[in-house]
């Protein structure tokens, strides 16, 4: 197993309940929808407006999950983004290079359900 398979299993591992904010009292059994979405960015307008958009449309959607800004630029390139702002949802990079509307950012969590 590689070191960033490493990395990611025992960051999955630790992580807490993005959906119930690690408070195990108010867990609703599958209401964790388990995805995994995150924006890449740099700290420009336009990641940060990326960011936005998705927060947004995972509301819209009603999904149950936190959405990571990441700004480091090592594990950027771990997934191979070359243009930002970068969409990843389940490690899977479904867009870079472009600033998604919300219901663009819907259609693709909705693609990928």
């Amino acid at each position: 197993m590689s070191l960033l398979a490493l990395v990611k299993k025992k960051k999955k591992e630790n992580s807490p309940c993005a959906c119930c904010n690690n408070q195990t009292e108010n867990k609703v059994p599958g209401n964790c929808e388990g995805k995994v979405i995150k924006v890449f960015g740099s700290g420009c307008k336009n990641c940060h407006t990326l960011y936005e958009n998705t927060c947004q449309a995972v509301k819209n959607l009603g999904i149950h999950t936190e959405v990571e800004y990441v700004t480091d630029m090592q594990q950027i390139m771990l997934y191979g983004v070359m243009r930002m702002p970068a969409l990843v949802i389940d490690e899977q990079v479904v867009s870079m290079g472009r600033v998604l509307q919300t219901g663009e950012v819907e259609k693709l969590l909705q693609n990928h359900a």
